[in-house]
């Protein structure tokens, strides 16, 4: 059965980049500080390094951070010696390492405007807003989905921080929660779901699509923020589709989990029928990320904060599999760091397929 989910582009006056980026590059790749040779290199070789990108389809390459057990604290300046490698339960060689906090970043900012995230959007505009204008950097770049009854693209990729805020006052709401049989509402397919649910929150759809039509193609530090309260209603996707998706395309998913209980607790609906929180922590576990919840001690600027830091203070390695086969098939990985008080957050696999192409 063919699957017809789509994401809609902004008006053509906001891409900066075609949506479709030409023949995939291997994901399998390593990251390293080298040098940029020049006049004066010499004179001042530490100004004059910048992130580099070599390419090695051999080696498996994984983005992780590292966290102590108790507190939640993130730990820098460890070395590869404080960790081990196991693929499918064998260990594993390291043979590239680096501490990765300046390589370039491609970052999708996905935001939930459906129904029951409506009185929450300018507060997310806002946040998310001065969120852009302090992480992305000059070889940094961004792009911007809204997901509700559809998945709509309001920035393409862009390194403007001020592309990107303007793209935030796109933002609109949805409207009311669509329930079936209260007139034409678009309806998907048997593949997401039965025929006759409607589509109300595209959450897995926005994901899947992101992964595979944004990022699959992109080399480097890559990521994935979603700000919703998890719930999905008629995605031709599901939960698990869009977590392979994010795993073909090396994309971290950091969730922000954002309820506005008004909303729940006036209207009749309920959290949970659809993936809720413990979706948000499937997907994120799954791919190395991390599930934050706004409370009353959590604002949502500050969980923007603990995401740049977490994300600036990124480890790397690179390893060549002991298992040659490029047979596509679900390889499970485990970092191990030597340290019992600390913990690594790392996806928990990879697809081996040939030269990388998903």
């Amino acid at each position: 059965m063919s699957r017809t989910a789509s994401l809609r582009s902004a008006p053509a006056w906001r891409i900066v980049r075609s949506l479709c980026c030409g023949a995939l590059i291997s994901c399998f790749t390593v990251f390293s500080q080298t040098p940029n040779p020049g006049p004066g290199a010499d004179q001042d070789q530490n100004a004059s390094q910048e992130p580099t990108i070599r390419v090695d389809v051999d080696l498996v390459n994984v983005f992780f951070t590292v966290k102590t057990k108790k507190g939640n604290q993130l730990i820098p300046n460890l070395k590869k010696e404080d960790f081990s490698v196991v693929e499918d339960g064998k260990p594993q060689t390291i043979q590239r390492f680096s501490k990765e906090s300046d390589l370039p970043l491609t970052l999708g900012l996905l935001i939930d405007i459906s129904a029951s995230q409506e009185r929450l959007i300018e507060i997310e505009r806002h946040a998310a807003g001065q969120f852009f204008s302090s992480v992305i950097r000059p070889k940094d770049e961004g792009f911007l989905i809204s997901f509700g009854k559809s998945t709509d693209l309001l920035q393409d990729f862009t390194s403007s921080p001020k592309q990107l805020s303007a793209a935030l006052q796109d933002l609109r709401g949805d409207g009311q929660m669509p329930m079936v049989g209260a007139g034409p509402i678009p309806n998907t397919g048997p593949v997401g779901g039965s025929v006759g649910t409607p589509k109300g929150t595209l959450l897995f759809d926005a994901i899947y699509l992101a992964s595979n039509e944004k990022l699959k193609s992109e080399v480097g530090r890559k990521a994935l923020i979603l700000i919703t309260d998890g719930e999905d209603q008629g995605s031709t996707y599901k939960l698990r589709d869009a977590v392979e998706a994010a795993q073909r395309s090396d994309a971290i998913i950091y969730s922000i989990y954002y309820v506005d209980r008004g909303f729940y607790s006036g209207g009749g609906f309920m959290l949970g029928g659809g993936g809720g929180e413990g979706g948000l922590q499937k997907m994120s576990e799954e791919t190395g990320g991390h599930v934050f919840k706004v409370d009353s001690k959590h604002s949502l600027a500050d969980i923007f904060k603990e995401i740049q830091e977490e994300m600036r203070n990124q480890y790397t390695l690179g390893y060549r599999s002991t298992n040659p086969n490029q047979d596509g098939a679900f390889r499970r990985l485990q970092i191990k760091v030597n340290n019992s008080d600390y913990r690594v957050q790392s996806r928990n696999g990879y697809y081996a397929t040939k030269n990388g192409v998903q």
